[in-house]
């Protein structure tokens, strides 16, 4: 799941240790597959790829798996990688947006696992362009907090490489750019010496919901149905909890 708030962070941590863990790996080798494809193997020339495999790595999938994803999209193995993106829109409980991103080789198949998720679990879908227009592509890039990184550090690393706003999100720093500088502003942290966690072109919100605690657990439960499907690469939300909202369902 992904997400412009301050929970989007202790959710992906969540996702990468819990009973999800071998989709999780399966969604990042589908990108590595997508990326080698799209850009060739070499490293070098395709920075799409660099950010896939980064993201696998910081989610502990073996390098072995990410090497035969990469000869496997790159068409070095005789294999063919033919996938399609198609977003889905629709409404969660209380009219949160949902932006719903698929990657997959049977439209028909993702269509119906969306469709039987969203119905299920007290969503409906919508018309093509009623969720879309309240949300943007940017650049993500999360850097994780150290005692050597302070927010000042990160907003001096990317300032002149077009970062957009940098914001700290408790466990860590989120970086925006336009989607065009997003490279550009990875590779001035890799020179300031700051890690990062991940650089990924994501949907952010113009505009977000407040949501109490009852709420964002439907909400979740919802994403976490839709997610389940091999087809739901990403799902982008509108939600955004208070501080006191995000402690009360960190105890659950």
């Amino acid at each position: 799941m992904s997400g412009h708030s301050k929970w989007a962070t202790t959710k992906h941590k969540k996702a990468i240790i819990d009973s999800r863990r071998a989709k999780s790996f399966a969604k990042l080798i589908k990108n590595i597959e997508v990326a080698a494809k799209m850009g060739g193997a070499d490293l070098s020339g395709n920075p799409t790829l660099v950010d896939a495999i980064q993201k696998a790595k910081k989610t502990s999938v073996p390098n072995d798996n990410i090497d035969r994803a990469v000869k496997r999209g790159a068409g070095l193995t005789g294999e063919t990688v033919d996938y399609q993106t198609i977003m889905y829109e629709g409404y969660g409980p209380n009219g949160v947006a949902l932006l719903i991103e698929c990657l997959t080789d049977n439209k028909n198949r993702a269509a119906a696992d969306v469709r039987t998720a969203m119905t299920r679990n007290g969503g409906t879908m919508a018309d093509p362009g009623s969720v879309a227009y309240n949300f943007h592509r940017k650049g993500v890039i999360l850097v994780p907090h150290t005692a050597n990184v302070s927010e000042d550090d990160v907003l001096l690393a990317v300032l002149d490489a077009g970062a957009e706003e940098v914001t700290d999100r408790g466990e860590t720093f989120e970086i925006l750019t336009d989607p065009s500088a997003m490279v550009a502003a990875r590779e001035a942290l890799q020179e300031s010496g700051i890690d990062y966690d991940s650089a990924d072109a994501e949907f952010v919100p113009s505009l977000t919901v407040d949501a109490d605690a009852e709420t964002a657990r439907k909400v979740f439960r919802l994403i976490d149905a839709l997610e389940d499907s091999d087809d739901v690469q990403n799902v982008f939300t509108n939600i955004d909890l208070s501080a006191e909202v995000q402690a009360e369902l960190e105890n659950d």
